[in-house]
């Protein structure tokens, strides 16, 4: 017997400046939708309908009005970028229809239409910061792409390290796909900041680091990296120059649990024993789980039944135990720091005691505490705490 098909849309860049991040995340889908087509668990399949955009912003919002009104399609999967996800946003809202957006964001954001798979700001940026305020410096560089991204992630990090008594040593930014990064490194050079925060995305940021290695190499000079985007697959495009990143994301190729050996194994399989999974491919992987799960549990595609029916459903994930809050439609996951080493892989050194609820607008901070490095009461790193609300 044919099971009844669901059209679901995926949109993301298969060319462009971040073309190496949209393709995993396709691959990730399509792993996702295949398994679930072939799972009795499930009593219909899903027709993926790809759309891609090719890193130009404003054809989201192009794929997306195609996706809705040539095919109809209620749920939608994909956008790498936060500039890309503002483009698809107004539709959504305006169609009722319901984004599944699986990438890290900057948050200040929560819309009844989008369910936020990806890491909020108290589950990447404030782990990282807690961690460089503790153990590196008061003092930061930091370098960006210059769009949502940076801005919004460079506030908050300006916030917390006000709070903590440091300063912002600058903070320079480059367009998406812009290569020419030698007066960044040169300056990081010439000033020898204690550390680099870096929130480039795509070519942009394997060019940066590349030349940063280098140049910093040749100078003699030890300047730690820390990052909330880099993966896998992103270590093995830049090469050796990669080692010794400090990372802070909700995944990881090496957790050691044994959802994420099953996983890695099946896309091993899949797509060879050379390649890697990537902290948005996975969270694209979940984004269709959780959407499926919904599906099913919900028994019809409409918007507002899929929304009650994912709210609270706990799913045990490659990367842990993911549920989403339907207060804020955002995930509630796991936390963790590691380190890139030289076989393109990281070194988990931290994660949190236990799943951390999404704070996307930073509301269970504040600035009012001392700055005495006391351990924080949501298990991270120590630092101060922080409130910051728009």
């Amino acid at each position: 017997m044919t099971k009844p098909s669901i059209p679901v849309g995926i949109i993301c860049s298969q060319s462009g400046p971040y073309q190496a991040m949209g393709r995993e995340l396709l691959k990730s889908a399509l792993m996702a939708v295949d398994e679930i087509n072939n799972e009795a668990e499930f009593d219909f399949s899903i027709t993926p309908n790809i759309r891609d955009p090719r890193g130009i912003v404003s054809e989201y919002h192009t794929a997306c009005d195609d996706l809705i009104r040539n095919i109809g399609v209620e749920h939608i999967v994909g956008c790498y970028t936060s500039a890309s996800r503002k483009q698809v946003l107004p539709i959504v809202e305006r169609t009722d229809r319901l984004l599944w957006h699986p990438a890290r964001y900057e948050g200040f954001e929560c819309s009844d239409n989008i369910i936020y798979v990806g890491a909020a700001p108290n589950h990447n940026v404030l782990p990282l910061v807690r961690y460089v305020l503790d153990n590196l410096s008061r003092e930061i560089f930091c370098v960006g792409s210059n769009y949502v991204w940076s801005w919004e992630t460079n506030r908050v990090t300006r916030e917390l390290v006000a709070a903590a008594q440091g300063r912002i040593l600058a903070e320079r930014l480059l367009e998406l796909g812009e290569g020419a990064v030698g007066h960044i490194v040169d300056e990081i050079v010439r000033r020898r900041p204690p550390v680099v925060f870096n929130t480039l995305v795509g070519s942009s940021s394997y060019e940066f680091i590349r030349a940063f290695h280098a140049a910093t190499t040749s100078a003699g000079l030890n300047i730690p990296m820390v990052s909330c985007s880099l993966c896998e697959p992103e270590l093995k495009i830049v090469g050796p120059a990669s080692a010794g990143c400090i990372t802070s994301s909700a995944y990881f190729e090496s957790i050691r649990l044994p959802e994420n050996r099953a996983f890695v194994a099946r896309w091993k399989a899949r797509y060879g024993d050379d390649s890697s999974p990537s902290v948005d491919g996975q969270s694209t992987y979940v984004a269709v789980y959780l959407l499926a799960r919904a599906l099913q549990r919900a028994g019809t595609t409409d918007i507002g039944d899929v929304r009650r029916a994912a709210a609270g459903h706990r799913y045990n994930s490659p990367q842990g135990p993911v549920w989403i809050d339907g207060a804020n439609n955002h995930c509630v996951l796991t936390p963790r720091l590691a380190v890139s080493n030289a076989e393109g892989q990281f070194d988990i050194f931290w994660e949190a005691d236990a799943p951390v609820k999404p704070d996307p607008y930073l509301t269970q901070l504040d600035v009012a505490v001392s700055p005495a490095r006391e351990t924080a009461r949501d298990g991270a790193p120590n630092a101060p705490h922080l409130r910051v609300v728009k």
